[in-house]
């Protein structure tokens, strides 16, 4: 991480009515820092993004970037910042070329001034650039939205979920761009409901219930992880979640994929003991130790059991 502060946000907090989406967040995100926001739907990432791009007030609390505050200098703000929301927000019934020259102009740019920043992006788009927003694939749609966002050549680029609803491939290939932009200069922040894509990002904060719970690089944040953590696997996968959760020698039962990962109570327990009594009701069942991930982590800081 670069030492130099490029966003301060200072015990932000907005509520909508009696919903609070933001409790007195505060965070540090330095300069050309490819940073992450990892949590739920209505964890509060969409209303810190949108103070950050200047679009809603704070309830109390403030925030800055590159100096400038995010409240009153919001007109210099706007002409430095690349913003891609959740939902794709373009014009579905101008072309693809149509949309990028429109937002150029808006920033008293053209696309041949930064064609450098988005070559790399666009070129997936050419053969289709007179087609329409509206018939694109959602990794297309995906790639038109950034190069939109990049093409007044902005120092902070903010990504909202970005890659939701993108197959795999896509999801791959924009954070290899991502990455590239990162080393270009630009300022990245990104959030993301993909535990996964955590660990692409140079530091990841982790955000439930409008609070920070935890902010480290990803490896950090695996490494905080306490307890041995064991997967059980069964082809009776609920009737074994449920064993699992009403045994008072396990301490956590949580579904990934086809297994389920557990903590124990007291590491002095004999996992072979446990496998042994459970296998008298499923016969099939395995349990081995594995290693935790970001997703681990997150539930386990989010019940309390964390740091």
């Amino acid at each position: 991480m670069n030492n130099e502060i490029y966003i301060h946000i200072d015990k932000i907090s907005k509520s909508y009515g009696n919903v609070l989406a933001l409790d007195s967040v505060s965070l540090d995100i330095g300069k050309n820092e490819l940073f992450g926001f990892i949590g739920p739907d209505g964890a509060g990432k969409t209303s810190l993004f949108r103070i950050l791009t200047t679009l809603i007030l704070p309830n109390s609390g403030s925030a800055t970037i590159a100096g400038y505050d995010v409240v009153k200098d919001y007109k210099i703000l706007r002409h430095n910042l690349g913003y891609m929301p959740g939902k794709f927000s373009l014009y579905q019934d101008l072309s693809v070329e149509e949309n990028l020259k429109f937002f150029a102009s808006v920033f008293g740019s053209n696309i041949k001034e930064n064609y450098y920043l988005i070559e790399s992006i666009y070129s997936h788009l050419e053969p289709f650039k007179k087609r329409r927003a509206a018939q694109l694939s959602g990794g297309m749609k995906q790639k038109l939205a950034l190069c939109c966002a990049l093409i007044h050549k902005p120092d902070l680029l903010v990504l909202d979920e970005p890659t939701t609803g993108v197959d795999a491939v896509s999801r791959y290939e924009f954070w290899i761009m991502l990455k590239k932009l990162r080393d270009n200069g630009i300022t990245i922040i990104v959030s993301t409901p993909y535990m996964d894509e955590a660990s692409l990002c140079d530091r990841v904060a982790l955000i439930q219930n409008g609070k920070i719970m935890t902010v480290d690089s990803p490896q950090g944040i695996v490494d905080s992880f306490n307890y041995k953590l064991y997967a059980a696997k069964s082809n009776y996968k609920s009737d074994l979640i449920t064993l699992l959760e009403n045994d008072t020698r396990i301490r956590s039962a949580f579904a990934f994929g086809e297994t389920i990962h557990i903590t124990l109570m007291d590491e002095a327990i004999s996992i072979e003991v446990i496998e042994s009594d459970l296998k008298n009701i499923l016969p099939d069942l395995t349990i081995f130790r594995t290693n935790p991930n970001i997703e681990d982590c997150f539930l386990q800081i989010g019940s309390g059991d964390g740091k």
